[in-house]
């Protein structure tokens, strides 16, 4: 019941404030009567917003807002990236690192970029993959390199590996 009287209160002030004005103003008659319709329309107006706003929530932000937003959860490093990132870490360390997990992968890559983009076979060509590649990246990708005398010797410095990569990024 006060609900009503609430919503009803506005339009009664809004009734009153004509009445007044008719009363002090009797030759703004046409005036008043209109100011007093668009008040009233005002009202109803915002009243049905309200009305449809309660029936249709909407979320407190806007899509474009959501899509602005950027995620709270860190993304998970991909698998295969985790993996080359410990080989590559793990060959600072020890000679038997760089030979039995990075020459691997770094043999595949050389051995791919060298078909693709030069037409160069590693087993069937070394000397022409040799002189493309220079020797830290041939170093490793030989086909015929041996595993190391000394497994816990020094690893592949942070030069030799920068070398190693930009001589792969050069293909």
């Amino acid at each position: 019941m006060s609900r009503i009287f609430a919503l009803a209160r506005l339009p009664l002030v809004a009734t009153a404030a004509f009445v007044v004005v008719l009363a002090l103003l009797p030759g703004r008659r046409e005036l008043a009567l209109h100011l007093y319709a668009l008040t009233v329309a005002a009202l109803a107006l915002a009243w049905l917003v309200g009305v449809v706003r309660r029936a249709h929530p909407v979320a407190k932000l806007s899509p474009f807002d959501l899509g602005l937003r950027t995620s709270r959860h860190t993304r998970e490093p991909v698998a295969e990236l985790e993996r080359i990132e410990r080989e590559v870490s793990m060959s600072a360390s020890t000679a038997f690192d760089v030979h039995f997990r990075l020459r691997p992968r770094v043999q595949r890559i050389a051995r791919q970029l060298l078909a693709a983009r030069r037409g160069i076979d590693i087993a069937t060509q070394p000397e022409a993959a040799r002189r493309v590649l220079g020797e830290e990246t041939w170093a490793i990708v030989r086909p015929d390199a041996q595993p190391p005398a000394d497994r816990s010797g020094p690893g592949l410095d942070a030069r030799r590996m920068r070398a190693v990569v930009a001589s792969l990024e050069a293909l």
